[in-house]
């Protein structure tokens, strides 16, 4: 029964997680995964947790490949992701505060690195909740901390409780202060906000294997632009989405005008977006965050037969070549256009927002997770780029989620997702930058701070 323990306590935890709309229980199961055991229970936590929250990875690549072997990374993925949290559950057995601060280490630390996977962080419970806007001041790790840091206070807060057992006194008042502080994250008004600006943004709906076999998108994402803006001509953006071409029609700029096109640009060698008006590229960016043996396959010397053997599996004879990386975070004009995996890292978001950026445009092409809830999950993390800083994002995936997200994370405007269609809505040009972009990731080291401080408190001790 023990064993069981930590793996339901870590599904409880992956349920609190997008996209589910549980967030507000994420503090519960913290409870119990902040203050018992080591490294064994965290393994088992782990796995749990991993198991559920990256159940897409198996469901999109299993239908979209048509073979069992789609299946095959989600195994490892999940036990390495595990093993992490066992470590750092074996170093803060019997220390809740140094656990609650070097969870949050950890989950930086994930996002860095060639094969970076910042997957899980505890602070997108609250991406529905209206106190999303703390993440201006220190992005998802303080929403991170404040969960980890709200859980303690419950646990710490009960405890005295039971020791004095009376139920009109601090402690009790504590609890019930925790508990307002946690309920008004989820009932907090926030100010409206208006756009005047006017956006088309077109959803393709493409198979990505059909693509990788030369068929062209064009003349499909030239047809709804068409009727997108036969219906609204005040349009004065186009948006289309990662690699939704690889060139542009002279039929595409007439139909243009005047307008600017934003799009994904498939070049061969990089995954790049594009600015298009008056019928030149102006501006260019290309990815800099590659997706971990999608676009870029590390160690391939080493692991070439295995990569060999994997890519035949899934269709690919011929085998696939790492793209090359962008350097650096230059806007498109006014446009910081990021694309895809890259909505995942704040640091991504918050460079653009450095070097201009006055309204953040991601390309994406969810199309890869198939029917998964695994695009869903990819949505719901991105829209506080737009709350840490401070900026509108407009986001076109090619099977969605095709949406436009204020600056307070709400979604102004959306279309069903795996079908042809376009969007058009309003934004705004804004200039002022949030505290997370000025001082970035400095919750990170208030968290490693309360990890070391959690540690000399209590004498180290075994940790299995």
């Amino acid at each position: 029964m023990q064993l069981w323990i930590p793996l339901l306590l870590g599904i409880a935890l992956a349920l609190c997680l997008p996209p589910t709309p549980l967030g507000f229980l994420a503090p519960l199961p913290l409870i119990w995964l902040l203050t018992r055991g080591g490294f064994g229970f965290g393994l088992l936590a782990g796995i749990g947790f991993w198991a559920v929250h990256l159940i897409w990875l198996p469901l999109s690549f299993v239908v979209l490949f048509e073979t069992l072997w789609g299946a095959v990374p989600y195994l490892p993925l999940v036990l390495i992701k595990a093993a992490i949290w066992g470590a750092v559950f074996g170093l803060t057995r019997g220390r809740p505060l140094a656990r609650a601060g070097l969870w949050v280490v950890q989950e930086y630390l994930t996002s860095l690195w060639e094969i970076a996977f910042p997957w899980g962080f505890l602070g997108y419970a609250l991406v529905d909740a209206p106190g999303r806007v703390l993440s201006s001041v220190g992005g998802v790790y303080l929403l991170s901390l404040l969960v980890l840091v709200v859980a303690l206070s419950l646990h710490y807060g009960w405890q005295r409780l039971r020791s004095e057992g009376v139920i009109f006194s601090a402690p009790a008042l504590g609890l019930a202060g925790i508990g307002l502080f946690w309920v008004g994250l989820w009932l907090m008004p926030l100010p409206a906000v208006e756009g005047s600006e006017k956006a088309l943004l077109v959803q393709g709906n493409i198979n990505p294997l059909r693509k990788l076999e030369g068929i062209s998108a064009e003349q499909t994402y030239f047809e709804i632009t068409r009727q997108g803006l036969q219906a609204h001509p005040e349009t004065q953006v186009v948006l289309w989405p990662e690699t939704a071409v690889a060139g542009f029609s002279p039929e595409l700029v007439t139909l243009l005008g005047h307008r600017e096109l934003i799009s994904g640009l498939e070049t061969g060698t990089t995954n790049r977006a594009v600015r298009l008006f008056s019928g030149q590229i102006t501006h260019f960016y290309d990815k800099n965050r590659l997706v971990p043996f999608g676009e870029n396959f590390p160690w391939s010397t080493a692991l070439s037969s295995v990569y060999t053997f994997f890519f035949r599996a899934l269709g690919f004879e011929g085998g696939l070549g790492s793209r090359t990386p962008g350097r650096g975070y230059p806007p498109l004009d006014k446009y910081g256009a990021f694309i895809c995996y890259e909505s995942v890292f704040p640091s991504v978001a918050r460079a653009l927002v450095l070097g201009g950026a006055e309204v953040l445009q991601l390309g994406s092409n969810d199309a890869w997770y198939g029917p998964s809830f695994g695009g869903l999950q990819h949505f719901q993390m991105g829209r506080l780029r737009a709350v840490e800083t401070g900026r509108w994002l407009l986001r076109a995936g090619n099977d969605g989620v095709t949406a436009i997200i204020d600056p307070y994370g709400r979604v102004t405007a959306r279309i069903p997702q795996r079908q042809p269609g376009f969007l058009a809505g309003q934004f705004a040009l804004l200039q002022s930058q949030t505290l997370y972009v000025r001082w970035g990731d400095w919750a990170v080291v208030l968290a490693g701070a309360l990890g070391v401080l959690g540690l000399r408190i209590r004498a180290k001790g075994t940790i299995v």
